[in-house]
């Protein structure tokens, strides 16, 4: 069975392409990170190599084999620690996509942030899908499509998955993983429809953690002098040289936080995100005025389009610790 969640048009379309023997040589599933694109290839693939009747059955040899990664005609890559996907790699997938399958119907590529192949590896891979060979299926998977050739876009068919909505996300964690009915509901709304990265947060306590230490420090800024404040911004201008996906994290930390001080200010509380701060924000929201929140929420939003068009990310953050707004009370 699919163990994606709350993606059922896009499931509906596969079954229907899988009983009537009409699967694309490529598909390009995009949407944000977490949302189940990774899980939703494994599915696929396992459903192209089952050998149950119906498939993904999820327990026969095959399905179990591609679950766990040991299933020879699975062949995954992705970023790992590097800044891009180069045509080495491609090309090492391009030599394993001539030889015929091994112990399934189909062999399966699956590209992970796809969005971050070399200009030489897109290129070689648009080749590739120019041309495909039988009983070969490509899944690539990406998070900011725009960043993808439009021409490799184009040799796909697409599937978009959408964020989940939080009360199907929090009923998820309580009927299949057994979660308390509180921490449900702030998993299901911390992970903005995202329900991999609720499970990432009920496997590892070190993401809930690291969030609270955020938190922490964004907390500390509003009382913080320029020294402190800039400091932190070339911190951030560091990290996102090494990590860009943990900045975007924590400007998504940032902006959540914001949004809830203003849903706070208007009234709005059934709506906050960070519900296991509330007193916290109502603290810091009776320090601010709305005015000051909206404006640097829209900084942010300035901040995050900034960040993905690579301006100097430093004078960018060092811009935006000017137009952080001070408690009162600060120094």
């Amino acid at each position: 069975m699919w163990q994606v969640t709350g993606q059922d048009r896009i499931l509906s379309l596969l079954d229907y392409s899988l009983r009537t023997n009409s699967v694309a040589h490529a598909y390009l599933l995009v949407g944000p990170r977490h949302v189940g694109k990774r899980t939703l290839a494994i599915n696929l693939a396992q459903a192209l190599n089952c050998k149950g009747s119906e498939p993904p059955c999820g327990q026969c040899l095959s399905c179990q084999r591609i679950r766990e990664g040991k299933h020879a005609d699975v062949t995954s890559i992705g970023l790992d620690s590097r800044m891009e996907i180069s045509i080495d790699d491609i090309r090492a997938l391009q030599h394993l996509a001539n030889l015929a399958p091994f112990e399934g119907k189909y062999k399966i590529f699956v590209i992970e942030d796809a969005e971050y192949l070399s200009a030489e590896a897109a290129n070689c891979l648009l080749k590739i899908l120019e041309e495909p060979p039988p009983n070969i299926v490509w899944l690539l998977l990406a998070a900011e499509e725009e960043r993808l050739l439009p021409t490799v876009i184009s040799r796909c068919q697409r599937l978009e998955l959408k964020p989940v909505p939080s009360k199907l996300v929090e009923e998820m964690l309580i009927r299949l993983h057994k979660v308390e009915t509180e921490k449900a509901k702030l998993l299901a709304r911390l992970c903005h429809g995202c329900p991999g990265w609720a499970l990432l947060a009920l496997a590892d306590e070190g993401v809930l953690e690291q969030r609270s230490q955020r938190i922490e420090k964004l907390a500390s800024l509003l009382t913080a002098g320029l020294e402190e404040r800039f400091a932190y911004a070339q911190e951030m201008a560091n990290l996102l040289s090494q990590n860009r996906r943990t900045v975007a994290e924590i400007v998504q930390t940032w902006l959540d936080w914001w949004r809830d001080l203003m849903l706070i200010e208007t009234g709005c509380k059934e709506a906050v995100v960070n519900v296991d701060y509330e007193a916290v924000l109502e603290e810091q929201a009776a320090e601010l005025d709305l005015g000051e929140i909206k404006a640097f929420l829209a900084n942010l939003g300035l901040l995050q389009e900034a960040v993905s068009k690579n301006v100097n990310s430093r004078l960018v953050w060092e811009w935006l610790m000017l137009h952080l707004p001070r408690k009162r009370g600060g120094v």
